[in-house]
């Protein structure tokens, strides 16, 4: 299928309708050799027993150009820790499982709040990430992201992911991955939290107050809450990123502040499955998701646009949400008629229902704790301690040694 989508907007967009796949993967091996790129997937213990794994081990050996692989994993104790090493143990390209909540880090993260920076009250994939961005721009050019339960993988993910970083002639500095959250075979339309939370949300600020522009530099990106990207070393050590499941959008207020927009692109990723979460509740699930990317805006929106956020402002922007998000529901199933996906309208206004929820519930919530959800950059940390992430790639050989 060929899907010609020439449209450019303010982001530079590099869309797949004619890529020499053979030339591309030379292209990136060659420039590779004197700028090297690692590849970071954050994990939890649990993804070793699904189905993306495999095809992703696969995928990974055929990337010639990487120089190392570093997994921060989540894992509950050794037992897990060891499991996993051996699960990844027939990856041919040099590879190190970072156990980010074992007791070697913890201990290490127990030393550096002595100087004043207290990482331990900080848990989940925004902390995992930034560890492993640590360790990554320590010996590499460029870093490229991406998640550990990607169903439909091959080489090709992160050669296009990284080809505009590490391409002299192109040169940009954070590429964003975007692709079409469609599983043609089973006939569903996926992207529930971007579809009908972060894109009338969008939608709904732009109305409350005109001219964000914070919110124009995301509504620019075809998928700004998609896991996957590359950004050069230098910027990975330069980000504050929040701790939680805002850790998306986080990353992206740090391009808007750090970037200037014609060294930013996406690029197409083609058609996209992975491991869909339950709608969940407060603390887990995609109700969790919804809320943490929230408070991440509304902090950002208050840096970078200085809005004021209050109770009154709440209540507005919940009234618009709904009216667009019901408006999008409209379009999507307009889009799943005529394409013969399957739709459930009621599902989706039920989703929207518990969204609209959270927009109370975690604006508030922001306004109890409005600072203190961020990690501090790279810079900072290294300010305080120089050699820390020296100290951390060393815990992980060991670990990895054994």
């Amino acid at each position: 299928m060929i899907l010609i989508d020439l449209k450019q907007e303010e982001i530079t967009t590099l869309h797949e309708f004619n890529i020499n796949k053979r030339k591309l993967m030379k292209t990136v091996i060659d420039a590779t050799s004197y700028r090297p790129v690692s590849i970071v997937m954050p994990m939890l213990y649990r993804e070793i027993k699904g189905d993306a794994l495999d095809s992703i081990k696969k995928g990974l050996n055929k990337c010639k150009f990487l120089k190392e692989i570093i997994i921060p994993l989540a894992a509950k104790n050794e037992k897990e820790f060891r499991e996993v090493k051996r699960f990844f143990a027939d990856i041919k390209i040099p590879h190190l499982i970072m156990w980010c909540d074992g007791p070697k880090i913890e201990r290490l993260l127990d030393e550096l709040r002595t100087d004043g920076i207290n990482l331990l009250k900080y848990k989940g994939k925004g902390r995992d990430v930034w560890l492993a961005l640590g360790v990554a721009s320590l010996r590499n050019y460029a870093i490229v992201l991406h998640d550990a339960d990607i169903m439909i993988y091959d080489e090709m993910i992160p050669t296009k992911l990284i080809y505009p970083i590490v391409e002299p002639e192109l040169d940009f500095k954070f590429n964003k991955g975007y692709y079409a959250r469609v599983n043609t075979q089973k006939g569903i339309m996926y992207g529930r939290v971007f579809r009908l939370f972060l894109h009338p949300i969008l939608e709904a600020l732009n109305e409350v107050r005109k001219e964000l522009d914070f919110v124009k530099f995301l509504k620019s990106f075809r998928y700004p809450i998609s896991g996957e990207f590359a950004l050069t070393s230098d910027l990975a050590r330069d980000v504050n990123i929040p701790g939680n499941w805002g850790l998306e959008i986080g990353i992206m207020a740090e391009m808007y502040r750090n970037v200037i927009l014609k060294r930013i692109c996406q690029t197409d990723l083609g058609f996209y499955d992975h491991k869909h979460q339950k709608i969940g509740a407060e603390d887990k699930g995609l109700i969790k998701m919804s809320s943490d990317i929230l408070e991440t805006l509304l902090r950002v929106l208050i840096e970078e646009d200085h809005i004021q956020i209050s109770v009154e402002f709440l209540i507005s922007l919940r009234v618009l949400y709904q009216r667009c998000a019901e408006d999008c529901i409209r379009k999507y199933h307009a889009d799943a008629h005529f394409n013969g996906l399957k739709y459930d309208r009621h599902t989706e206004e039920n989703m929207v229902e518990k969204f609209s929820k959270q927009i109370m519930t975690a604006g508030c919530r922001y306004l109890d704790k409005p600072v203190g959800t961020r990690i501090p950059d790279w810079l900072r940390t290294i300010s305080a301690r120089k050699k820390i992430r020296e100290q951390l790639l060393d815990v992980i050989i060991v670990d990895n040694e054994k």
